[in-house]
Formats: C-alpha cells, structure tokens, sequence
C-alpha cells in the first residue's frame, strides 16, 4: 500500500467506536493535570512571501499575531512554544523559541522540530496565522486527542481546491511520530500530506467541527495583505475568545 493511498484512506473516515456529537460537548475548566498532558506549540518558520512581511509581527486586535496564537494555545494547554528559523527575533516579545531543525523544509520540519522538543506524549501543533481559532474548538481537539488510540489527530475541511481538505496546522500529534516525520525529511519529503502518510491518523470530520465554527473560517490562514485586512476588521476593539 502506498503512503498516499494511506492517508487517502486514513482521512476518509473515522474509527467506528468515535462518534462525538458537538452539543454534547462541554467546556470545563482546565485543570492542571489536563494542562500539563498536552504541550503546545507554534509554528513560526514561513517565508511570509505572500505577505511581504514577517507575518507573526502584524498586529490583530492589538497585539503581534505571533503573541496572539501563543496566548490562545496556552490557554488551553498551559503553556506553549514558538519553532522558527531565528528565535531571538521573537524573545524579545517574551516567547519561548526553538529554533526550527530544517530550516526551509517548510511546516514538516517544524512539526518534527516540536516532537523532537517534546517532553509529553501529546503535542497542539498550530500555525501562527491561523487567526480565526477558537479556545472552545482547541479544547475540544485535545480532548480528542487524549482519548484516541492514533498517532495524530487531524480535522478535515474539503474544499474544491484540496479535496482531501487536512488541517494538518491545527492538529495533536503524538511525539511518537517525530521518528517517521524526520526520515521523511531525509528522504526528501516536504509536503506534509505526504509527511503524514505512514502515520495512523484519526480525522476529525466537519460536521463535528463546524459546531465551534459558525462562519465557516476556522482554518483561514492571514497570507495575504487583503486577508489581513479582513482579520482586523473582524477582530477590531474585540478580545480572543
């Protein structure tokens, strides 16, 4: 069987015995033994070439985008750290950095470069221009995470343009993977769907996502000067959920 049809298969279904219905879902206060059970982790490594900039360092809302997407997942997870190429760019604003192992790799890299820094099992792996993220939806994902029996966990949004529709930048993954995603790399690999391939993989379908998601923009990345604008505006004189 080959890696691609292996994740074709693996992110078109959902194990039989995991069935969540969102309104049953409750939010709860994080306590400290769930905190410390999962790290997180941003990823912060991008050219930024759509933008022209460095993406991290726009403001939304008043604060640094890069700032932003740290305090969100350490609200759900405790704590939490930034892969780049250059750490010391993103010191200065207080974070906690690491350097990215395979600098131009692209997002692959810097998700072998958390799970090699990992010290818990499960690991929230977020791109830093993911803008529209909830803590609700977050939670809900580590909480699928600690429950399932997979290597990641990886909700699906198809669209007309991908059609297997991963969110692999959003997504838990087990630092039991590192191993796989790293030979991977050394063979070439960069894109991260084909990254992902050899793992076991739980999805996490969109009707059982869409209940955080009201508007339909979860998953929209800040790449472009008008998608930026589009986020201000959204986030304008408000607070992150």
């Amino acid at each position: 069987m080959t890696r691609k049809w292996q994740i074709l298969r693996a992110l078109s279904r959902v194990r039989d015995d995991r069935f969540y219905q969102i309104r049953q879902y409750r939010q709860t206060t994080l306590s400290m033994s769930d905190a410390e059970s999962i790290a997180g982790f941003i990823l912060a490594g991008g050219q930024s070439s759509r933008m022209g900039v460095d993406k991290g360092l726009l403001e939304i809302a008043g604060e640094p985008m890069i700032v932003r997407a740290s305090r969100l997942v350490g609200s759900a997870v405790g704590a939490a750290a930034v892969v780049v190429g250059t750490p010391e760019k993103y010191r200065a604003l207080g974070l906690r950095a690491i350097a990215d192992d395979w600098p131009g790799c692209g997002p692959l890299g810097g998700i072998a470069t958390a799970l090699r820094a990992a010290e818990t099992d499960w690991n929230l792996i977020v791109a830093c221009d993911l803008a529209y993220l909830t803590r609700e939806w977050l939670e809900y994902l580590l909480q699928r995470a600690r429950e399932s029996a997979e290597e990641a966990v990886v909700p699906i949004n198809p669209t007309p343009e991908n059609k297997r529709g991963a969110e692999p930048l959003c997504a838990v993954y087990h630092r039991g993977c590192e191993p796989t995603l790293r030979r991977a790399l050394e063979r070439g690999v960069r894109k991260v769907a084909d990254g992902l391939a050899a793992l076991r993989i739980e999805v996490i379908e969109p009707n059982e996502w869409k209940g955080f998601d009201s508007e339909g923009a979860l998953f929209k990345n800040v790449n472009t000067p008008a998608d930026y604008e589009q986020a201000k505006r959204k986030f304008a004189g408000r607070a992150e959920r």
